[in-house]
């Protein structure tokens, strides 16, 4: 499997939890729950994405601006993540700021489906591609288990 399939399949995992959790209402263990799940799955994805495939991407001139701009896009989630953590989960707030993270991060991912992902076809060989996507795999485990 190359780097952008396997991205891909993250993305859609995260669309789906957090679809979930946008049915889910106050502080219910379910929503609890869910948040945990989304949580520790968009913050392994972003990290271990940084460290393996816009590491690749930004030792190109022609990757730089595009891969500053996403790390940028994982820090303003990133933000929102760590306050939604410490937010009061029963107010209207929460599921507010909550449907703004889902927007951002679904904005950010067709981006990078659309943009990021043709941009970097044309900078790696197919091989890096699928050699990217098993370092993604080993640091989002590493992630994961942090």
């Amino acid at each position: 499997m190359n780097i952008y399939d396997r991205l891909i399949q993250d993305h859609d995992t995260q669309k789906k939890l957090a679809k979930q959790l946008m049915e889910t209402s106050g502080d219910s263990s379910e929503r609890q729950q869910l948040f945990k799940q989304f949580k520790t799955e968009a913050v392994s994805h972003a990290n271990a994405e940084e460290q393996t495939f816009y590491a690749a991407l930004i030792k190109r001139p022609e990757g730089q601006e595009q891969t500053r701009h996403s790390i940028s896009e994982h820090k303003e989630a990133d933000d929102l993540i760590t306050e939604l953590t410490e937010a009061d989960m029963s107010g209207s707030a929460w599921i507010q700021k909550f449907e703004k993270l889902k927007h951002d991060l679904e904005h950010h991912m067709k981006e990078e489906e659309e943009d990021v992902f043709d941009l970097a076809k044309s900078l790696l060989s197919d091989k890096e591609a699928e050699e990217l996507s098993l370092q993604f795999d080993k640091r989002k485990q590493g992630e994961k288990a942090a």
